[in-house]
């Protein structure tokens, strides 16, 4: 099964997948966060389980655990975690939320 929610976190400096990222989705309420799952990215830098099969429209946040895979590389990072907020319309069927890491810059898009 792949979950509504999936990622890929590539390293572009080593130019490889950012295997062992930790990963969590959450969904942003009024009072605040709700975790709904956690995981870490395999050896080809995704994580194709992040949460349920479907969810409820509204509001989420993936948060990548970046300082802890950048320490273990022996690499100073900039940004100890990259948070991205981003929403789920009713009638979707996945999301895919990629982003391309550095110790200092970090992009995103919507994928595929």
């Amino acid at each position: 099964m792949t979950s509504h929610i999936t990622t890929h976190v590539l390293d572009a400096v080593a130019g490889t997948p950012a295997a062992g990222v930790g990963v969590t989705l959450a969904r942003l309420t009024d009072g605040g966060p709700q975790e709904l799952a956690a995981g870490t990215t395999d050896a080809d830098g995704r994580n194709r389980d992040l949460g349920p099969e479907r969810l409820e429209p509204g509001t989420y946040r993936i948060t990548f655990a970046t300082e802890e895979y950048f320490d273990r590389q022996g690499r100073e990072t900039f940004y100890p975690q990259v948070t991205i907020d981003f929403r789920v319309a009713p009638g979707q069927d996945h999301y895919h939320v990629p982003i391309l890491l550095s110790p200092f810059a970090f992009s995103t898009y919507r994928g595929s």
